[in-house]
């Protein structure tokens, strides 16, 4: 699997990425880019750039005279998101599983052994199954694909967050890996496809359901 080593920018996107997805900077929150690079230790031109993406990809909001702020949350746009990553995912499945390598696989399985351990947390439950798309984007062997899927995966993870991560159960959610997994290395990209398109499905459902007892949410744009 891949090793590359990442750009400033690139790490500096990430880091800021993950702390808007884990709500510890919040939807309407003032972004500082001096406090950024005092806390994450990457320069000003690095995290520059690395905003100027987020804006791109909706986690960060320009306004005009006032800086940036974190994007909220439409939850009108949610179907659009399930949507989306139910066509792609899928497809990503149907490239994993021709072009993967023994690599992948193992990798995959000792991911998921991971959610066997006791006391495995919600939170650990949710990174194992980060982790287990991740090795399937890299599989998939398109940096186009991952880059988008990447980014849907972090919004959906927001929406996570924000909704039902202290209520959800995700330990069904990766038992549904290991069917993938189970398919993938046996090269039945058909299945694993259809597995996917459910793995997004019981997502969107249960998200759509949180959101519908929470729109009162005070986070909620």
């Amino acid at each position: 699997m891949s090793g590359v080593s990442i750009s400033l920018s690139e790490q500096a996107y990430l880091k800021i990425r993950d702390k808007i997805v884990r709500l510890e900077m919040a939807p309407g929150d003032v972004i500082r880019e001096d406090a950024l690079q005092a806390e994450l230790g990457i320069g000003r031109t690095p995290i520059r750039e690395a905003l100027q993406r987020l804006a791109r990809d909706q986690f960060v909001t320009v306004i005009p005279r006032r800086g940036m702020l974190v994007s909220g949350i439409d939850v009108m746009e949610l179907s659009m998101l399930y949507e989306t990553r139910a066509i792609l995912e899928p497809y990503a499945m149907r490239l994993a599983a021709a072009r993967g390598k023994q690599e992948h696989w193992v990798a995959m399985a000792d991911n998921l052994q991971n959610a066997r351990r006791p006391g495995v947390s919600n939170d650990e439950l949710m990174s194992i199954d980060r982790k287990c798309h991740e090795i399937v984007w890299d599989a998939a062997g398109n940096r186009f694909l991952t880059d988008t899927l990447d980014m849907m995966y972090a919004q959906s993870d927001r929406l996570w967050h924000l909704y039902i991560a202290d209520v959800a159960d995700m330990r069904h959610a990766v038992e549904e890996h290991t069917e993938m997994y189970q398919a993938l290395a046996a090269g039945d990209g058909d299945k694993a496809a259809a597995l996917a398109e459910a793995h997004v499905r019981a997502f969107d459902e249960e998200m759509n359901l949180a959101v519908r007892k929470n729109l009162a949410s005070p986070l909620v744009s």
